[in-house]
């Protein structure tokens, strides 16, 4: 997955972290993810199209929502900022 990040550095830091996530500590576990795309692509998708700020708070209440309960599927990142689940029947 290409990511066009925004030139600020907190960006870059955090899809930085991300990436290690991804890389050295996801392959640790069994993917138990809800969500279509996971929460750590969620995260890279949400920094790149609204920046660190946003970007972050959005990844952090996906992770929030990211539970055994929870109905999971498809949540796309939206094209607003939100902090609620985008509803959608794609998945």
């Amino acid at each position: 997955m290409v990511i066009k990040v925004r030139g600020d550095r907190m960006s870059h830091l955090l899809i930085g972290l991300i990436r290690m996530y991804q890389q050295f500590i996801s392959p640790l576990f069994p993917a138990t993810c809800r969500y279509k795309p996971s929460c750590s692509n969620y995260g890279l998708l949400a920094i790149e199209k609204f920046g660190a700020g946003k970007g972050f708070l959005m990844a952090l209440a996906r992770i929030l929502r990211c539970h055994p309960f929870a109905e999971g599927g498809y949540d796309p990142v939206p094209d607003y900022f939100t902090l609620k689940r985008t509803k959608t029947e794609e998945y």
